[in-house]
Order: C-alpha cells, then structure tokens, then sequence
C-alpha cells in the first residue's frame, strides 16, 4: 500500500488550514486547538516546514507563523519532501540508486523509475491552494468548504 505518513498528513492540514487563511498568524496552539491535532505534534510539523521555507515564523507577543509563500506556489510535492524521512521513492531503486542490492541486474527498475516520475509529477501539479479550494462533486459544481471544525481521528500522541 502506498501511504505518506501521518506527520505529511498533519502537515498538509496545517498548511491548508493556513492558505483558507493567508493574512492571519497561527501559534502551534492555536493550530492543534482547531485542528485537534496534539500541540507538541503541530510544533514539530511547523519547525519541518519552517526549515524547508514553507512557513515563516514571526517572533513576538502578536508573533505566530505564516506561510512563506502564496498557496499557489507550494505544491504537494514541496511538503512531502519536507516532511518524510526519506526521499520520494515507491521502492527503493526509484527514490535513489545505491539503495537496493539488485538493481544493477533488475528487470523491472526502469518500470519502477516510470511510474515513480508520474506520481512525483503528480504531486507537484496540485498545489496547496488546490489543497485547500472547494472540493468537487459529482456533475462539476464544487461545495465551499465550511469553516475551521476540529478533525476527528487525526490526534497525533
């Protein structure tokens, strides 16, 4: 099964709550709060994204963080990379070479390095705004999104 873990997972609703609202600053309290997320979970994923330049962190009693950039212009791809452990890679041979004891005789790395391309592909042409805009239904309409509730099932430990 393909999965991205749940620090991505957590990271990716923090940025998108935060592009539904670009001119305002979050403290990780205010983020897990809302989100229902676990605070020391939140500072975590804020520190990851802050050392990739996703978000920016303004110091102060009014202080909090901010993405760094328009929604636009972080893709999912962006904060996978700043969020897993390892590179981007279905198998090992696709994420980097040297990683899998056969790969120099392998049959099927070519395929694996294929279909890995369409998948990073595919995580860089959504952007966070994407993320984050209406989700589409069924005939094209789309439903607005309603505004911050807590998400069950996501409280990190």
């Amino acid at each position: 099964m393909l999965r991205i873990s749940k620090l991505t997972d957590y990271g990716t609703l923090v940025l998108t709550h935060m592009a539904n609202f670009p001119d305002r600053l979050f403290s990780a309290n205010d983020l897990a709060a809302t989100l229902g997320l676990g605070a020391p979970t939140v500072s975590k994923v804020l520190k990851s994204l802050g050392r990739h330049d996703l978000v920016r962190s303004v110091r102060g009693l009014r202080g909090g963080y901010a993405l760094s950039r328009p929604a636009e212009q972080i893709s999912v791809a962006d904060i996978v990379d700043a969020l897993e452990e390892q590179p981007f890679g279905l198998t090992e041979c696709s994420a980097g070479a040297g990683l899998c004891d056969f790969e120099n005789g392998c049959q099927i790395r070519a395929n694996w390095q294929r279909i890995n391309g369409v998948v990073r592909r595919a995580l860089e042409d959504v952007s966070l705004a994407d993320m984050a805009g209406p989700l589409p239904v069924a005939g094209g309409d789309a439903h607005p999104i309603a505004g911050p509730q807590p998400i069950k099932g996501r409280i990190a430990q």
